[in-house]
């Protein structure tokens, strides 16, 4: 049996925390050893001072004794056998501490022994000669101060070895910081200068630079996975010229698609015309898709027939036959049910449904449906003299292409409706304009051309002179409303100011009449739109009109405040007329129409008139504003009298 012995691997956090643990280690015990020399001598330094104290204590005895201070002697012996227990017993609250060796203790007994002798001569008993107690108290002091030499010689040894760890403690610093250094750069800047010197030959372009993983730490694992990295990077790299030149070609197919749609989109929206959009759609359809034959075809609607609008590259015989193809008689005619591209092999088609393809030499045609909003418009049939199929990018542009192309014919049949609906309008507003006034007049002429007549058969020379001046007044009405129509007809939309608009009009409006009009412009507010504002002008003529006619005024007012909506007022100073009994001429065109055009706007029309005090007409707009002249929208009641 084989035993495999698995080799250990140490990590480099492992491997740096084994180098470090032995100088922490002795740099702990360092900094213990020096702690406890500090605290020896800190407690040292308390004795030496306590024994100081001992000496100032004799003398305060020996004081006391000469002056014979009996009373204050208990004290003092008190705290001098205080100060003697501390230093043999030590306070470690202060810190105190003796330093004990041989000589100290000696000492220590001898300073005990010398003040017992002291007590017992000098102060427990009567004590003799004065004269004698000086040199008893200078030896017994001489005593302590040698104690206090013995342990200033013992502290002395301590401080020598505090100095001997603190220079300890520098090597040590020094050695670990050096070996710390060493290790570093051995297991970390090493390999790192070797990754950074391999990744700087990866951006040079050798492909080919590799990390030689000298440990199995992190950095061999990080060695062997920028390798791996590297080669991976190699391989990819050999391929990548053919995948650029792919992706390259998958650019210029799209760009070449957006082009075309761009120019197809272009041409939609520069035709103004079927035959235009048709051609030019065709044209661009052979060049985009490469084929040799175009054909557009458009159906009726019942989706029976199929008319050709256009074709390129076709032979003019084809062409003359197949202008017109009924559903289902040829491929070239889609039915309406589909709805998909379909690829058509010429060849293998039956004869009776391809024969003029065939006869031309075509072997291929793509058959593509209109559709708009799913229902069948038409289709672009594209015939190849090879075997052709559509890649999905092709089928996707083709039938985008015919998306856009189905779109631009509605929008052309759309506006030619809406063209003739506008003209159909313009004709209906001649028509009851030219109703409402000048047929009128000309109803009024012919009764009195009729009254003219019956005087001349009655030789009545004052009834025709009344009719003649009836018949004139009533020209002069009809010439007066020519031109009213004429101007109202000239009245156009334009990017003028609505102040500019208004004060022409009130120009023309002193031409025509004489009158002298005034002009008050209030506020400012948003512009009207176009339309809105042609309707405001039709308005106020139509006012300034009735004025001229009826009112019998010497000047005109029109105010115009703009917020905080807009409100136009045309008053005069004329007769005026009593609402009450109704309009001086209530059958008359100019209120009617005024109404109608105010209600088509949405806006309030009110006339406020009073006899002998002149009329006004208010015109209010709605608080939007728009001129959103046919849109589907509440009618707001279109005039009132006030």
């Amino acid at each position: 049996m084989r035993f495999m012995k698995e080799q250990r691997h140490w990590s480099l956090g492992v491997k740096l925390m084994l180098v470090g643990a032995p100088f922490l280690l002795l740099a702990l015990v360092s900094i213990a050893a020096t702690l406890w020399v500090s605290w020896q001598l800190d407690g040292g330094a308390a004795a030496v001072n306590e024994a100081g104290r001992m000496r100032m204590q004799t003398y305060r005895l020996s004081l006391s004794v000469a002056t014979e201070a009996v009373d204050v002697l208990p004290g003092q012996i008190a705290a001098f056998e205080r100060s003697l227990e501390t230093l043999r017993s030590g306070d470690p609250s202060r810190p105190l501490f003796m330093p004990w060796d041989d000589a100290v203790e000696r000492q220590f007994a001898l300073v005990e022994s010398d003040w017992q002798r002291f007590r017992r001569s000098w102060i427990a008993q009567t004590p003799g000669s004065i004269e004698d107690l000086p040199a008893a108290a200078a030896a017994f002091v001489a005593s302590i101060d040698k104690l206090v030499f013995h342990i200033e010689e013992h502290l002395s040894r301590w401080t020598a070895l505090l100095h001997l760890l603190q220079m300890a403690m520098m090597a040590l610093a020094v050695l670990s910081g050096a070996v710390l250094l060493y290790t570093g750069y051995l297991f970390v800047l090493e390999p790192v200068a070797q990754l950074k010197q391999a990744i700087k030959r990866i951006q040079e372009g050798d492909l080919g630079a590799r990390v030689e993983p000298v440990t199995r730490d992190e950095f061999g694992t990080l060695a062997e996975g920028f390798n791996g990295m590297a080669a991976r990077l190699q391989s990819m790299y050999r391929g990548l010229e053919v995948k650029v030149a792919e992706k390259t070609l998958e650019l210029e197919e799209k760009r070449e698609r957006l082009q075309n749609l761009y120019e197809v989109t272009s041409l939609v929206a520069r035709a103004t015309t079927l035959d235009e959009l048709a051609r030019g759609f065709v044209h661009s359809l052979t060049r985009i898709a490469r084929a040799d034959g175009v054909a557009l075809r458009w159906s009726d609607e019942a989706n029976q027939r199929y008319l050709m609008l256009a074709a390129e590259g076709l032979p003019s015989a084809m062409v003359e036959e197949e202008r017109c193809v009924f559903a289902g008689k040829c491929h070239c005619g889609a039915l309406p049910a589909r709805t998909e591209l379909q690829v058509i092999a010429l060849q293998e088609a039956p004869a009776a449904k391809a024969l003029h393809c065939v006869q031309a030499g075509f072997k291929t045609a793509i058959s593509v449906p209109i559709r708009l909003h799913e229902r069948p418009m038409g289709e672009v049939d594209l015939f190849y003299f090879s075997q052709a199929v559509p890649s999905a990018a092709e089928r996707s542009l083709i039938e985008a292409l015919t998306s856009h192309l189905a779109s631009a014919m509605e929008n052309l049949r759309l506006s030619a409706l809406q063209r003739e609906a506008a003209v159909s309008h313009e004709r209906n507003l001649i028509a009851r304009e030219l109703h409402d006034s000048i047929a009128q007049s000309l109803v009024f002429l012919k009764i009195q051309v009729q009254l003219m007549q019956d005087a001349l058969r009655a030789d009545d020379r004052t009834r025709m002179e009344q009719v003649l001046a009836e018949i004139d007044a009533g020209v002069r009405e009809s010439y007066g409303d020519v031109r009213e129509l004429l101007l109202h007809f000239r009245t156009r939309t334009n990017a003028e100011d609505i102040e500019a608009a208004l004060a022409t009009t009130l120009r023309k409006f002193e031409l025509q009449s004489g009158l002298g009009a005034t002009l008050d412009m209030q506020g400012n507010g948003l512009p009207l739109s176009p339309d809105m504002q042609l309707q405001v002008l039709h308005i106020v003529q139509e006012a300034l009109s009735n004025v001229r006619k009826h009112a019998g005024a010497s000047h005109v007012w029109l105010d115009v405040a703009q917020q905080p909506e807009w409100r136009f007022e045309v008053r005069d100073d004329g007769c005026g007329f009593d609402q009450q009994a109704g309009a001086a001429d209530e059958t008359h065109v100019g209120m009617r129409i005024m109404a109608e055009r105010a209600e088509r706007i949405g806006a309030q029309l009110a006339v406020i008139s009073r006899p002998g005090r002149g009329t006004s007409v208010v015109l209010t707009l709605p608080a939007s504003a728009r001129s959103a002249v046919g849109e589907d929208r509440p009618r707001a009641p279109a005039m009132s009298v006030q």
